[in-house]
């Protein structure tokens, strides 16, 4: 059985339906403000930039260079020198030694001490042949005893002379009786022997006509010697590989020191020679300042990957010819890069 509703009720509900919808009515466009809309980035003006970002100025790159007056280059006491060209060639290398020159002096005096006594004994033995069927004429007994010493002393001496060869090697410089006063010098300490180790491999055929030696952990500095008269050396039980003695004259290695030797592979290249001293360091790479024209001073990188005597040899970056800071190039770094005081 179905119930009447009231008018009344019916009434109060229909205000109640009023009330709500009135309290959901959008505001108009004149009655409310309108958010502001994102500015967009394209329409950004040049000098929209905060104030941190002004503050900060941006690194400067390597190929702007440091300008100076003529008195800011004197007052740091800048200096430049002209590169100059050089060939080099790819190397191999190796270890080696300085050898003692008492080893070389106790196989001198080895062998001649025994190149003396059998020249006496065979002088001996040739003054009792000489005197035989003469009246002053020496006994059988006598004669027998020189020929024997004679035969005793000259084994001697090819064993002395074998001896050094087995230590020195088949073919050196004063085989054959030349070059003795080498021999000496070695002897004596005034000119040092250098034997070199290359692995197996790693060298051509043959035998290198020239060696560079430095010492172990020197060898990115390209400081070191030059090494003559190469010749093969008897083989390292310890480093399968090829051997080699070389002469080390005027340099301060001392004896018994180790050092790297390379010795060169393949043809020679073209190239300019960098100064060690005009390299700096910076963001783990090596660079090099040269003067494109006079008080202007532009950074160039160069590859160390190639030491050579005192410097590195490289083809690209710079020519020869150029002018490469050798004195102060740090502090063209530090002014480039905003990280010292600024010349005066």
């Amino acid at each position: 059985m179905n119930k009447k509703i009231s008018p009344r009720v019916a009434t109060a509900v229909c205000v109640a339906m009023l009330v709500t919808v009135a309290c959901h009515k959008a505001p108009s466009s004149g009655d409310a403000k309108s958010a502001p809309e994102p500015k967009a980035a394209s329409d950004a003006k040049p000098g929209d930039t905060s104030k941190a970002a002004d503050d900060k100025e941006s690194p400067k790159q390597p190929g702007e260079g440091v300008t100076l007056t003529p008195e800011q280059v004197e007052k740091i006491g800048l200096q430049t020198e002209v590169i100059k060209p050089i060939d080099y060639a790819e190397e191999a290398s190796g270890y080696g030694t300085v050898i003692p020159h008492e080893t070389i002096a106790q196989a001198v005096a080895e062998l001649a001490t025994a190149e003396a006594t059998e020249k006496q004994s065979r002088s001996a033995l040739a003054r009792t042949q000489r005197l035989s069927g003469t009246p002053g004429a020496m006994s059988a007994d006598v004669e027998e005893t020189n020929a024997r010493q004679a035969a005793v002393d000259s084994a001697a001496l090819a064993l002395a002379r074998q001896r050094l060869s087995a230590t020195f090697g088949q073919t050196p410089p004063w085989s054959h009786g030349g070059n003795q006063a080498l021999l000496q010098a070695l002897a004596n300490g005034s000119t040092k022997l250098v034997r070199a180790t290359f692995p197996l491999g790693t060298l051509p055929e043959g035998t290198p006509k020239t060696l560079r030696a430095a010492r172990i952990g020197t060898a990115a500095t390209g400081k070191g010697w030059k090494l003559t008269s190469v010749w093969p050396a008897p083989a390292d039980a310890g480093v399968p590989g090829r051997s080699f003695f070389a002469i080390l004259s005027g340099g301060d290695a001392g004896e018994g020191e180790r050092v790297i030797v390379w010795a060169p592979i393949g043809s020679a290249q073209s190239g300019a020679l960098i100064p060690a001293q005009a390299t700096v360091i910076s963001e783990n790479k090596y660079w090099c300042y040269v003067e494109t024209k006079p008080g202007t001073f532009v950074r160039a990188e160069i590859d160390t990957g190639r030491p050579f005597e005192n410097g590195y040899f490289v083809t690209d970056g710079v020519k020869v010819g150029d002018k490469v800071v050798v004195k102060a190039a740090a502090q063209l770094l530090a002014q480039e890069s905003n990280s010292g005081a600024e010349a005066d």
